[in-house]
């Protein structure tokens, strides 16, 4: 006869409410792990999955400005990096209606056995709006800079990760809001940098933007033909042959 395996209440509720469902049995599965965590480290990832990585990417774009500021295609970079926050705003913009016309409860409220990291949270749970404006960073940091680009996305999975770790997002939850933050920053790139690099431009030859975009690749200068005088060209007296016949004249 084989022997009977007994099952705890907590996990004879959790095995019955993953079922079938990959989604909540992923749930399950990643929230399990606050489980087992010391306290301190359930701390950590609640501060870093509320307020950590988007101070972090906030950091980050910081950094990027620094770098990408003196290069030669500086206007299209900072123009890009302008874009990321704009695209972030209009992605969580866009989320309110698809939230409203989905209307999915926080898992907390329909499966049992959840350790919920972050209480009061009682709005609707698809799509996460931390995965689509960490995303939407990402991937705007992306179009500026490669390299900071892929630090700011492996930044938006890990805050999806975190908050499927808190309980407080399916993982679909997470998948959408990162589809979406990419499809908007993404689709709408192309308009937003036609618009803003042009700014970027102009600034890079104000008095008071010149901060903002490093002078990058020199703008060329038209120079006269070869043979004509610099009265008949319209020389600039500026040039240093003009300025050579001016001393001239003057003794």
């Amino acid at each position: 006869m084989l022997p009977v395996r007994s099952v705890e209440p907590a996990q004879a509720v959790t095995e019955a409410a993953s079922g079938p469902n990959p989604d909540v049995g992923l749930l399950y599965d990643i929230n399990g792990i606050a489980k087992d965590a010391p306290h301190w480290a359930d701390r950590v990832v609640e501060f870093v999955g509320e307020y950590g990585i988007v101070l972090g990417l906030a950091v980050l774009m910081l950094c990027a400005w620094w770098s990408v500021r003196k290069s030669e295609d500086a206007s299209s970079a900072v123009a890009a990096l302008c874009w990321a926050p704009v695209a972030a705003g209009l992605a969580l913009l866009i989320n309110i209606p698809i939230r409203g016309f989905v209307r999915r409860p926080r898992p907390f409220l329909e499966h049992q056995g959840l350790e919920v990291l972050v209480k009061g949270k009682t709005d609707f749970s698809f799509v996460s709006d931390h995965a689509t404006l960490t995303m939407a960073l990402g991937v705007g940091l992306f179009v500026a800079n490669r390299k900071f680009g892929l630090v700011g996305i492996g930044l938006a999975m890990l805050e999806g990760f975190c908050r499927v770790y808190m309980g407080v997002h399916y993982p679909t939850d997470v998948v959408g809001g990162l589809a979406l933050g990419t499809a908007v920053t993404l689709l709408l790139a192309p308009l937003a940098m036609m618009l803003l690099t042009p700014l970027m431009r102009r600034a890079a030859v104000s008095r008071w933007g010149g901060w903002l975009v490093g002078p990058g690749a020199p703008v060329p200068v038209a120079v006269p033909a070869t043979g004509s005088s610099a009265g008949e060209a319209g020389a600039d007296p500026a040039l240093p042959g003009a300025l050579r016949r001016d001393s001239d004249l003057a003794a």
